[in-house]
Formats: structure tokens, C-alpha cells, sequence
């Protein structure tokens, strides 16, 4: 095969080509040789144009929007009320003389001369129940007069602790009124949002640059421009995080980042009012409930896990319809434990409420189930498989999610209202509305804001996550 000289021009020279149109080696360029391997490979490559999508659809955004909403606000922070317990209890208050049928409950406490109490202790071997009458009441110390003992002392010690609840009252004729009255008790909440922003550059000459790789995204972008491609990934990232964030904020308690002492902290971040927000999983951790059932042990422990999670239901709103949102573990743990019950037709699993038939038996991915009184719905949740976020690092299984609304007071509004368990709240106005704003900046791309050769993307979101009624959330860990 000929040699190729290239010139300085960059031009490709037959060192040995023959002065007629004949089909002889000579006349050919040999692409194997290693002095043009380089351009052959840059100019003449078989090309397979489209890109390839190895990771499927990249995007984990899509939880929020399936079991909330999203609200304006117009605050830096976003407060609701949400109702107390509406019967008097007490957990393990301490029975101070038994002898003397002394009982010390907590200071504010509603207990009252009349009224009649269940109380359980809860030491090993002292676990009965009484029921006893509030004789009198000093500060927080309560006389209770047990109706079928003489003293206390006869089913508990001293320093005992017990959980009490009132269960009713029992006054004598021609008796005076009740001396207090109970106030209702509520819990007041609060939720700052958080500021989001991210940012995306390119100069003027590789905006014009034709790449030969034909790009596709997921936000619809395609065609060979590759900074068509870098944008549409950092819209794309930008709005995954809009989810992640409130998924996984937690509020700042260090100083370094409040605003407060500096301390060692030489950087400006402690200063700049990093406050940070509840994000659901904070939410259910302090104010929910936390599990770590539905192991996939056996089908056997993991129903029994299941009715953990019924009983506790039964203590909090006890909502009917419930949304669990797992990993492919519990994905498959649940399946397992469903196929393992008795087949349809021998009395065991019930294919009314979810429409299924006997011609799905082998269908072993299972959409929801009931038991007890209540109604589960599961999917998979791909933020707690993907590689790149909660599959990397675990920690989280699973959610329960209930369904439906709450009933909360609107310090804003005055007023009781309805809202999902979950929603989003956005600062927006008349002048401004920060769910998602994107704006580009330079002189490249139809934008003429500045004399820089360039295009300057910018995004930002102001948002936080309002968790109503987080007793009725659980967490698979």
C-alpha cells in the first residue's frame, strides 16, 4: 500500500501514485497504516450516531407529585397546628407510696378530684390493672383509691411506674362543680423552605460546534449539539433535587451553619443562615414511627411484621388506605409472603377489594393487599435502588404513606383546612414565583444581557415539606 505524507497544510500526499485512473495500490490510501491511523479514526469512523442509554430513564423525581401536591406560600415559613390526644393519659408516671396511694404525674397535668383511672404498671411481675377514684389532688402529687383493693401497695411497690388513662368520673349527690377544667392540647409545627440553585455554562464556539453523536435526554432533547445534551442533564439534575432535598433535609443544629459562634469554622458558611429544613425522613424519625420488619426472613416473619405495623396503625388515625413505597428488597419480601399464603379456594388469599382473578394466581407481583381492616398499596421506589443515591449508601427500606387528607389549624387563614399528609409549599407572589425558575444569561442563545461569549443557565427553587400527621408514617430502616 502507498505511504501518506501529510504537508503542513494539513493536505493528505500519495507518496507513490500512479499518473492514471487505474484501480492499482497505489492509488489508495492504506487507513491501517499508523500515519493515518489519527485522521482515519477522527473523519472516517463506522459510527453508530445515537448515544447509548444504558441507565434507562435517570430521572427519580415523580414521588412527591404522586402522593401530595404543591402550595404557594408567601412566608419564610410555613407554621400548622395539629391536634392532641383526645382522651387524658399518662405513660409510666411514677406511683411515689403505694401505701399512702400516692401517684406523681408530670407538671400541667388534667387530672381531677371525681375522676376514675385504669392504671397498669409495668414492672416485671407487677403488670395488673386497677381502677381507682381521685380522692384528691396537691400540685402533681394524686391520691387514687383503688376500688377493688384497700391500697395500691396490694399490686405494686414503691417507685413503680405505671400507664394511667381516665376513663370516666363518679361524684356523690348534691356535689359541687368540677374544680378545673381540661384544656384541649395541640402540637405547633413549623418548616422553613430552602433555597435550590444550579447552574449551567457554555461559550459562543462550542454552542456552534456539530458533534457526530446524536444526544437524546429526558427532558426531550436531541439532535448533535452535546451542550443541548449538558443542559437538558443539569435541568434534569436540577429538578431530581427539587424532590431529593425535601426527601432528605434535615434542620441545622450547629452553630457553624445557623449563624451562631463561629468556633473553629474559618469559612463563611456559618454565617450565611444555613437553617436547612425537615425533609421526610427527619419528619417520620422524630415524629413518626420506625421499623425494621418485613426483613424477608420468612414469609411468617414478615406477616407478623405486618401486624406490628396494624396494631401500631390502630393507636394513631387508624387511615384505611395506606401507600408503601419500598426498595426491591421489601418489594420482594411482600410478594413472597403473599404467595406463601393458602391458594384461591382454600380459604385464604382474597382477590375481591383488589379485582383479581383466578387466572392471575401465578402472577406473583402483587399490587396491594388487605389485611385486618386496612388496605395496602405497594410500588417500587427508585430512588431507594438507583446506584447514585439512597442504593449506594441504604439505610432506608421503605415508607408507608397514608392516604387521604388532614385536618389541620391555619394560623395564616384563621381557619381549620384540608391538606394531603404530604405537600409542598413553594414561596411564589404576584412579583415572583419560585417553584422552578430558569432564566439564561450571556449573548449566546437569544440572550443579549452582557458582552460575555457565552450562555450562562441558572435555576432556582424555593420550597420545603409540609409532614401533617406524621404519627400515621412509618419507616422501613
Amino acid at each position: 500500500m502507498a505511504g501518506v505524507n501529510p504537508t503542513a497544510g494539513g493536505s493528505l500526499i500519495l507518496s507513490n501514485a500512479l499518473p492514471i485512473k487505474q484501480a492499482a495500490a497505489g492509488n489508495y490510501l492504506d487507513f491501517t497504516s499508523a500515519g493515518v491511523a489519527g485522521w482515519a479514526q477522527q473523519f472516517l469512523p463506522e459510527l453508530y450516531e445515537a448515544e447509548v442509554e444504558r441507565y434507562g430513564d435517570r430521572t427519580l423525581s415523580g414521588f412527591l407529585q404522586m402522593v401530595g401536591a404543591e402550595m404557594p406560600m408567601t412566608s419564610d415559613q410555613v407554621i400548622w397546628s395539629e391536634q392532641g390526644r383526645l382522651h387524658i393519659h399518662y405513660s409510666s408516671v411514677a406511683i411515689t407510696d403505694a401505701s399512702e396511694n400516692k401517684i406523681t404525674f408530670p407538671a400541667g397535668h388534667a387530672i381531677k378530684v371525681g375522676q376514675t383511672l385504669v392504671i397498669k404498671g409495668k414492672e416485671s411481675g407487677r403488670t395488673g390493672i386497677t381502677k381507682g377514684y381521685v380522692s384528691a389532688v396537691s400540685t402533681n402529687t394524686v391520691t387514687v383509691l383503688p376500688y377493688n383493693a384497700i391500697d395500691l401497695d396490694t399490686a405494686y411497690n414503691d417507685s413503680d411506674t405505671a400507664d394511667v388513662f381516665v376513663f370516666g368520673s363518679e361524684f356523690k349527690k348534691g356535689s359541687s362543680a368540677v374544680e378545673v377544667a381540661a384544656q384541649p392540647q395541640f402540637v405547633s409545627l413549623t418548616n422553613k423552605p430552602i433555597i435550590l440553585r444550579d447552574y449551567y455554562e457554555i461559550n459562543g464556539s462550542d454552542a456552534a460546534q456539530i458533534g457526530w453523536v446524536e444526544v437524546t435526554g429526558e427532558s426531550g432533547q436531541s439532535g448533535y449539539l452535546w451542550y443541548v445534551k449538558a443542559e437538558g442533564d443539569t435541568r434534569s439534575r436540577f429538578e431530581d433535587y427539587m424532590e431529593m432535598a425535601l426527601v432528605e433535609a434535615e434542620k441545622a443544629v450547629s452553630t457553624d451553619l445557623d449563624g451562631g459562634t463561629a468556633g473553629t469554622q474559618t469559612s463563611a458558611a456559618y454565617a450565611a443562615d444555613i437553617h436547612g429544613s425537615e425533609g421526610l425522613f427527619a419528619a417520620i424519625t422524630s415524629r413518626g414511627h420506625v421499623t425494621a420488619g418485613i426483613a424477608g426472613s420468612s414469609a411468617a416473619d414478615d406477616l407478623e411484621s405486618f401486624d406490628y405495623i396494624l396494631k401500631k396503625l390502630d393507636k394513631e388515625g387508624a387511615i384505611e388506605e395506606n401507600m408503601l413505597f419500598n426498595n426491591r428488597e421489601v418489594s420482594l419480601a411482600i410478594d413472597d409472603m403473599l404467595a406463601a399464603q393458602n391458594s384461591y379456594g382454600s380459604g385464604g388469599t382474597s382477590f375481591g377489594v383488589f379485582n383479581n382473578s383466578a387466572d392471575m394466581a401465578l402472577n406473583l407481583g402483587f399490587s396491594g393487599f388487605r389485611r385486618g381492616s386496612y388496605d395496602f398499596y405497594k410500588t417500587d421506589w427508585k430512588y431507594l435502588n438507583d446506584a447514585t443515591t439512597r442504593g449506594l449508601v441504604g439505610g432506608v427500606r421503605g415508607v408507608l404513606v397514608p392516604a387521604g387528607t388532614s385536618t389541620v389549624y391555619d394560623k395564616v387563614l384563621g381557619k381549620n383546612i384540608k391538606r394531603p399528609f404530604l405537600h409542598v409549599r413553594y414561596r411564589a407572589s404576584e412579583a415572583d414565583n419560585r417553584r422552578m425558575k430558569t432564566w439564561v444569561t450571556g449573548s449566546v442563545g437569544g440572550a443579549a444581557t452582557s458582552g460575555d461569549d457565552m450562555m450562562q443557565v441558572h435555576y432556582l427553587s424555593e420550597r420545603c415539606l409540609v409532614v401533617q400527621g406524621a404519627n400515621n408514617f412509618m419507616l422501613l430502616n
